[in-house]
């Protein structure tokens, strides 16, 4: 008989198969002049120049864990050179999703330009197939990369425990990138925009994207470091891990009776993702508007492809389960974290879009002064927290009743059954972003800027909606992961409800001061974490800043247009800057739960995981939202309120945006990939702990 699991090779090879048409097709369509050419042309060597660069800094970081991984062999015979090996297979696929999206949106940019000179339709259809070219492959290399795994590790060529000790290390592989990649991509592309808009637009008062900044280039290069290879990385992550929690508690789902065996409790995962990968193809077929410039169309069109993908991904989930586990059980708790997907993208985009009366109060705070712009848009972060707060509650015990806490790490399957779709929508954005920028520095009419500050617009939206997805799906993984490792070290067993009990001597130990000091440990990280990034984009700023005051001075003709800023040393600025604030906030995320773990043990690293998860979903929701607020509050007032463009409103929208700008792309959405990196590496090393599971105090 048929392994099932070959049914996700060839859904992944058809999701390749799709990006590969997509990829032709943008690559099809009109460079346009000149002029075009040669921005787009700055913008790719310098995205391709920062990758590269960091890349090769993360390799040795790679290098030096796989040798541990290795050399802890020696300790558990579960861990060894295959961890190692499938920590490097982690890297490399998550790598090779992030620069494969990343380089087809630093090629789509010119051309959406150009195509938004034909219409709107064509404009966003040549963006959005740039973006979904992203989607696609994350989601593709995902299933692939977790197939070879299967096919090559489980049962019977190794014994299933060794099985599920040595997936984690493929999630901490692909955790590791993301990490680099957001928070490195986060630094450069908010130190790029921060300064830009500061010495632009607020000091010497000229337009956004004006060709006479040298940091422009910087700036548009950042969108796709940062906006596009890193929330690439920072999904693929999320998919992966999330059927490796699922896989990890297999023995949940066997002990309750939901599954016959555990391969079924294995395969379902795997398959519900690979029908989320069909639906996300037919979804992203469905992304169509006419002519009319309205955010309302426009958000429609892309509403059209993800509603679509939503519920055929819930018609196939429950084929799944209804053909291997005749257990519909597990289709409810899948179908909660679906839904809760799609209703904490709507919260996002009510707190943050500016057709609602939230972000509109940010723009009329405005008028008041920058003080009431930041307090405004705080206090609407704040408040934007109990929709996704609430929704991931209900979510967490819908599934929990129906199929125990194998249900719960299936329902974050479920939220992220539909990336391939959701990712696209996400990754666009920069897309048109970086369009809008080529039409001003080439002089376009100005109509071809009215079209893509709409696309962007939608873009600025969708970008906010996505990181609040990927905030909600981090939650719900991490509490995945969080499970496992509780079992795999011991703490709980399962019971025959599905559930997951302390042992009968240790009932007392949640009250033990070790799981205190971890909880509070665990909840004081997020806020060291988002101090060190907010610092690094400051120090970025700064130096952005500098230069572009330097160049004005010193290179006579460029506010006169007869000169040419150097483009290349913000780009060079930004890039060495990134690469070297990145190293601390990796570091800590890496090292701490191995400290706690060590020093005071299990229980304490779990109240450590739980503390860290609890305090760093608020924060993520917080920064984001509020970010997204401010930023589309400046745009409502760039559309004609408040007095428009040059008025104090508008300076005071632009401070706010420029304190958002660090807190929704670097510091919020690094967040999620820091609980997530902490609670995988706890599980990957969850042999070693259990040597030393008393700690060392």
């Amino acid at each position: 008989m048929c392994d099932l699991a070959w049914i996700c090779v060839v859904v992944g090879l058809i999701g390749a198969g799709v990006a590969g048409y997509f990829v032709r097709y943008v690559l099809g369509q009109d460079e346009g002049p000149e002029g075009i050419k040669e921005i787009s042309a700055a913008i790719k060597e310098g995205g391709l120049a920062f990758i590269h660069r960091e890349y090769r800094a993360l390799g040795l970081v790679v290098v030096v864990i796989a040798i541990v991984l290795g050399l802890l062999g020696l300790v558990t015979p579960v861990l060894g050179w295959r961890a190692a090996v499938a920590f490097v297979f982690g890297v490399l696929c998550s790598m090779s999703a992030g620069y494969a999206g990343m380089n087809m949106a630093l090629r789509a940019n010119g051309r959406t330009c150009v195509a938004a000179q034909k219409g709107l339709n064509q404009g966003l259809r040549v963006s959005f197939r740039g973006g979904a070219v992203m989607g696609l492959t994350v989601v593709s290399i995902g299933i692939l990369g977790l197939a070879v795994l299967y096919f090559v590790w489980a049962p019977p060529r190794l014994s299933g425990e060794q099985f599920l000790a040595i997936i984690p290390a493929y999630g901490t592989g692909a955790s590791l990138v993301a990490l680099f990649a957001r928070v490195g991509g986060g630094v450069f592309t908010k130190g790029a925009d921060a300064g830009s808009d500061l010495v632009g637009k607020v000091e010497a008062g000229i337009p956004e994207d004006d060709p006479r900044n040298a940091a422009v280039i910087a700036d548009n290069v950042g969108d796709n470091v940062g906006d596009v290879c890193g929330m690439g990385a920072d999904l693929f992550e999320s998919y992966v891990e999330s059927v490796i929690a699922t896989m990890c508690l297999c023995g949940v789902a066997l002990s309750a009776g939901l599954v016959s065996e555990v391969k079924t409790a294995w395969h379902i995962p795997l398959l519900v993702m690979a029908g989320g990968i069909v639906a996300s193809v037919i979804g992203c077929f469905l992304v169509r508007v006419g002519e009319k410039v309205e955010m309302s169309a426009l958000l429609a069109a892309l509403r059209r492809g993800t509603l679509s993908a939503t519920i055929l991904t819930a018609l196939f989930g429950f084929l799944v389960v209804y053909f291997l586990a005749d257990n519909l059980h597990l289709f409810w708790a899948m179908l909660a974290g679906l839904v809760a997907g799609v209703l904490m993208g709507e919260s996002t985009n009510y707190f943050t879009s500016y057709a609602y009366k939230p972000t509109r109060q940010i723009s009329e705070a405005s008028a008041v002064g920058g003080g009431a712009t930041i307090i405004r848009g705080f206090a609407n972060g704040l408040m934007s927290t109990w929709p996704p707060v609430v929704l991931i509650v209900l979510a967490t015990v819908v599934a929990f009743k129906f199929a125990g806490f194998y249900g719960v790490a299936l329902a974050a399957v479920g939220m992220l059954s539909t990336l391939g779709v959701t990712l696209a929508t996400d990754a666009y954005g920069p897309v048109a972003d970086n369009a809008g920028g080529i039409a001003t520095m080439a002089k376009l009419p100005p109509e071809v800027r009215e079209r893509t500050d709409a696309l962007d617009s939608l873009g600025n939206t969708t970008a906010a909606t996505g990181k609040g997805f990927a905030i909600g799906a981090a939650a719900l993984n991490s509490l995945g992961l969080i499970l496992s490792f509780a079992m795999a070290v011991g703490i709980v067993t399962v019971s025959s409800g599905g559930g997951l009990v302390l042992p009968e001597p240790e009932r007392m130990s949640l009250l033990d001061w070790h799981v205190i000091a971890g909880i509070i440990l665990g909840a004081l990280v997020p806020a060291i974490f988002c101090s060190v990034t907010m610092k690094s984009v400051g120090v970025t700023t700064a130096a952005i800043i500098e230069e572009v005051r330097r160049q004005w001075r010193e290179i006579k003709g460029i506010m006169e247009g007869t000169a040419r800023p150097e483009y290349g040393k913000c780009v060079d600025i930004c890039t060495g800057t990134a690469l070297k604030e990145m190293m601390a906030p990796s570091i800590v995320t890496i090292v701490m739960p191995i400290a706690v773990g060590i020093v005071l043990g299990i229980y304490a690293l779990a109240g450590f995981l739980i503390g860290a998860l609890a305090s760093g979903f608020i924060f993520a929701i917080t920064l984001n939202n509020a970010g997204g607020s401010w930023d589309n509050a400046k745009k409502w007032i760039e559309a004609g309120h408040f007095g428009g463009k040059g008025s104090e409103a508008h300076r005071a929208a632009v401070v706010g945006d420029t304190a958002g700008d660090p807190m929704k792309d670097t510091s919020g959405p690094s967040l999620n990939i820091m609980l997530k990196l902490m609670s995988v590496i706890s599980l990957l090393l969850a042999p070693v702990f259990m040597v030393i599971g008393g700690g060392l105090i």
